[in-house]
């Protein structure tokens, strides 16, 4: 926001100055340290949105003024005053009518300012009655640094003076933050530090962090049991040689494996980024290569878990397809062979991320921070769109391709067997009984839709205050991969009686050696 300060000289034109202020996220309060002369003070917040602030006959210099800005404080335009045909008036015609406004109570309340495109006035009290007081104010005084701009991405360039400037400001376009409005949310590029960074206040404990840090701590808190839960009832599961004599075994064990991963490594990356915003980490070794590792780890494993369980959703419309001619040994080497060539297939569509991906240093008016920031060029940044797109689709397109081939050729084989039931009452009992594969797929798609969607259409996050829907995205995105138990493992039976026999061996292994000691 843009602070006016206004002197009153006698026999001379008002002097004035400006300084400007970031209001910080989640915070209503400011302070302004200002050492000139002033009478008047006005707070324009956005584009031509004053409040009257503070209206002094006598400068003191030592005073400390205390202000609550209230809707009432507001300058209203003379197009909120008047009707359109004054104001369409010459402007010596239309200025004859500056006293109505303060004579009369509007909803109320008494007017305390207005401006037109050449003056701003004053509601000030004179006897009895208010009358206007009007003094010209330059509405597009540009404080544009004498051409000498720092600022980048086509950010404006704010100074506090025109001819004797003290400080400066960049006041970033759309999608582009930072000090010099380097940084961008654009497409891909957006993170975790760009969206939740700007919420977390420097050198403050947890306790007392914004409303949205705390939030984010209770669901990654949250998410990172039910994650380890789900991965440890899996593993349990899948961890099996009775399961491994097809590749579905295979796939759901490295599925496991890949979900307990990504709930620890995301973990992770949350506390890593709160506690060197907050300022607890501050290792620049340690901090450059968790930049170029984590985030290219977690692209690495989400890819994987989607693979593997298109992969199994594939195997079992082979199995259903071939029959009794389906070859156990051949799937046992392919699915090796697979999850091995999906690995480095993985690494190799991520591995432009850690090239360039660096630590940068950026000021702001709480403290220096350090961001963890990806910047591709162009050819790499439809690279990057296309293979995130292929990563998300594909799999999705193989999951529902697979139920249905399934549903419809078991239907097909019973329609033949049994020739007093129809072929599409068969193909409703299967639906019925096979409806977990295709909810599956379509709900695993639902979760990891808005971070794609995010990324697509809304293109950037505009403001780090507009944060909540980009935060509920990045988070919900991450729920599939906690869902491998519930989605794999409740609908079957085969799988749950696996389950119990897993763990009524641990039981007594475990009783056994307690029983010894």
């Amino acid at each position: 926001m843009l602070v006016h300060f206004i002197q009153l000289i006698d026999n001379a034109a008002p002097e004035r100055a400006t300084t400007f202020k970031t209001i910080p996220i989640n915070q209503d309060l400011i302070t302004v340290y200002w050492s000139r002369p002033f009478h008047m003070v006005f707070v324009e917040i956005f584009n031509h949105n004053y409040y009257l602030v503070v209206v002094k006959q006598t400068y003191n210099r030592s005073a400390t003024i205390s202000k609550t800005i209230n809707p009432s404080d507001r300058c209203e335009h003379i197009s909120e005053l008047f009707n359109e045909t004054i104001v369409q008036l010459h402007r010596i015609r239309l200025i004859k009518y500056y006293q109505l406004p303060c004579r009369h109570n509007r909803s109320n309340r008494l007017l305390s300012c207005f401006y037109d495109d050449i003056h701003i006035c004053l509601c000030e009290k004179y006897g009895h009655q208010y009358l206007a007081n009007c003094m010209e104010f330059e509405h597009e005084m540009k404080f544009d640094c004498s051409g000498q701009s720092g600022c980048e991405n086509g950010a404006r360039c704010f100074q506090d003076s025109p001819s004797c400037a003290q400080t400066s400001i960049c006041v970033c376009s759309k999608c582009f933050y930072g000090k010099r409005c380097q940084f961008s949310t654009r497409n891909f590029g957006l993170s975790l530090d760009a969206i939740l960074g700007y919420h977390i206040l420097p050198h403050v404990h947890l306790r007392h962090q914004s409303f949205t840090v705390q939030v984010s701590v209770a669901l990654t808190t949250g998410m990172f049991i039910a994650g380890l839960i789900n991965g440890i009832l899996s593993l349990i599961t899948f961890n099996n040689k009775k399961l491994w004599e097809v590749g579905c075994g295979f796939y759901l064990l490295g599925s496991s494996i890949t979900t307990l991963l990504t709930m620890i490594i995301f973990t992770l990356k949350f506390w890593i980024l709160i506690c060197t915003q907050i300022g607890l980490i501050v290792n620049r070794s340690f901090l450059h290569v968790q930049c170029i590792s984590i985030d290219f780890l977690l692209r690495v494993s989400l890819s994987m878990d989607q693979w593997l369980n298109a992969f199994v959703a594939a195997e079992r419309a082979i199995v259903t397809i071939r029959g009794a001619n389906f070859n156990k040994k051949k799937s046992q080497h392919l699915a090796k062979v697979t999850i091995i060539v999906l690995i480095f297939l993985s690494v190799a569509t991520a591995i432009h991320d850690p090239i360039y991906r660096q630590l940068m240093n950026d000021e702001d008016d709480d403290g220096e921070r350090i961001w963890c920031i990806v910047t591709y060029p162009h050819s790499i940044q439809v690279f990057n769109g296309t293979i995130q797109a292929i990563h998300f689709f594909v799999p999705f397109f193989i999951n529902l391709i697979s139920a249905i081939v399934i549903i419809s050729t078991t239907a097909r084989r019973r329609a033949f067997v049994q020739t007093q039931q129809s072929y599409r009452k068969h193909l409703v009992d299967q639906f019925r009984q096979h409806k977990h594969l295709l909810i599956s797929p379509f709900v695993l798609v639902i979760l990891a839709f808005p971070r794609l969607i995010i990324s697509f259409v809304s293109g950037c996050m505009k403001s780090a205050r507009e944060s909540w829907l980009y935060l509920a995205g990045y988070f919900i995105s991450f729920i599939p991969p906690m869902l491998t138990f519930v989605v794999f493992v409740i609908p079957s039976t085969l799988y749950q009686e696996e389950f119990r026999a897993t763990v009524r061996r641990h039981r007594s292994a475990i009783q056994t050696r307690l029983y010894c000691i």
